[in-house]
């Protein structure tokens, strides 16, 4: 029995160490988005954190026209960023989690 806890306990451990590992992964995993028109893109990591944005020259006459194109997409790249986080981090969670009996949590 208490084999089974240990062998339990060791196996979290090892995932928590694969999932910092995943993390740290990611801040090298670059999401770009785009506006339609291609005036301004961003490049964010998968950890979510801004590397590059860069502005049409239009763009910067008109203020609340670059505020709008910041906010759409800004709110893409970090939508596309936590869609890329969250698989990478659930996959590893699943793969390192003990097969207890109801407890399917990531099908």
């Amino acid at each position: 029995m208490f084999g089974d806890i240990m062998g339990m306990m060791g196996k979290l451990k090892e995932t928590q160490q694969k999932v910092e590992e995943t993390k740290k992964r990611l801040d090298f995993v670059l999401i770009d988005e785009k506006s339609s028109d291609g005036k301004l893109e961003v490049t964010l990591t998968a950890n979510r954190k801004i590397k590059n944005i860069s502005i049409d020259d239009d763009l910067l006459n008109d203020k609340e026209m670059l505020e709008d194109y910041l906010v759409n997409v800004l709110n893409k790249a970090i939508e596309k960023a936590t869609n890329v986080h969250e698989t990478e981090l659930a996959a590893v969670a699943k793969e390192g989690m003990p097969n207890i009996p109801g407890m399917d949590m990531f099908k």
